[in-house]
């Protein structure tokens, strides 16, 4: 049976006088999702050096872009990831942005026992608090979220959720436990789908050009100026990091900054007009 969950508007004014909010949304997933899949991957030392690429290189990339043209954008982080790799988080919060939660192991959701949520995620907010940061916010793995993660979320700090498709507009999320924002993703202005290659020549997936990216995601963010929607381009540090693909998030971001109408924002800076959870 489908359960339904509240769905109910945001409580404060989250666009700010702008008429479209984007949001540059990083997942620092590094080594995690693959180490998730085994502890024999540890000793693949080409794939390891793949998911390597994004805290190493990608991510003092993206960081020396944000500089440059004075964005604040927010990272997602696993706990597994902040434990791997402090270094690259502190330089993240050293440089002013937002880092959330991502959980700890980046292990799907569905699948997994209450308690072996609540221990990830007990896991992935203790990473974190190592570093001295305390998350407002979650992204749940491959954006597969569940109810019962949901629930889990109570008590902890967390203000808002970022995994959820049903909308393109912030909402507040509200269950018989937990009243969390919704700050809404979609895949058309994420990165996985255009870079992610999976030699498998079932699915048969092809590389994209950088300039087909910037044509899909200048046109999605210049249609959501005309309904005033949120637009949260995700991208992966180990993939967006590689240079021609980090001049399509600079495009991206002239693009918008052209059109002179649009605010870039941290997330959790949206959801301020929420109430306290």
């Amino acid at each position: 049976m489908v359960k339904d969950l509240g769905h109910q508007p945001s409580a404060g004014d989250w666009r700010q006088g702008a008429a479209p909010v984007a949001t540059l949304s990083f997942d620092v997933d590094a080594e995690a999702p693959i180490l998730a899949e085994g502890d024999h991957y540890a000793e693949d030392l080409s794939t390891m050096s793949h998911q390597a690429y994004g805290p190493r290189v990608g991510v003092p990339r993206i960081l020396e872009l944000l500089a440059a043209h004075e964005i604040d954008a927010t990272f997602f982080v696993p706990g597994v990831t902040a434990e791997r790799w402090p270094g690259t988080v502190e330089k993240i919060l050293d440089a002013g942005h937002e880092v959330a939660l991502h959980d700890h192991s980046h292990r799907v959701l569905l699948g997994m026992t209450t308690q072996e949520q609540r221990r990830d995620l007990e896991l992935g907010l203790e990473a974190l608090a190592h570093l001295g940061t305390q998350p407002r916010g979650y992204r749940a793995p491959y954006w597969r979220l569940t109810q019962a993660t949901l629930a889990l979320l109570a008590g902890r700090g967390i203000h808002y959720d970022s995994s959820l498709m049903d909308d393109d507009k912030p909402y507040r999320l509200t269950t018989a436990s937990v009243t969390v924002a919704e700050l809404p993703v979609h895949w058309s202005p994420d990165d996985w789908e255009q870079y992610a290659f999976l030699p498998d020549p079932d699915i048969g997936q092809q590389i994209e050009s950088p300039r087909k990216v910037v044509e899909l995601w200048t046109t999605e963010l210049d249609a959501m100026r005309r309904t005033n929607s949120l637009c949260v381009l995700t991208c992966h540090p180990f993939l967006s990091g590689r240079p021609s693909r980090m001049q399509a998030i600079e495009s991206s971001i002239e693009f918008a900054l052209d059109r002179g109408d649009i605010r870039f924002s941290q997330l959790a800076d949206i959801v301020l007009g929420e109430p306290d959870k």
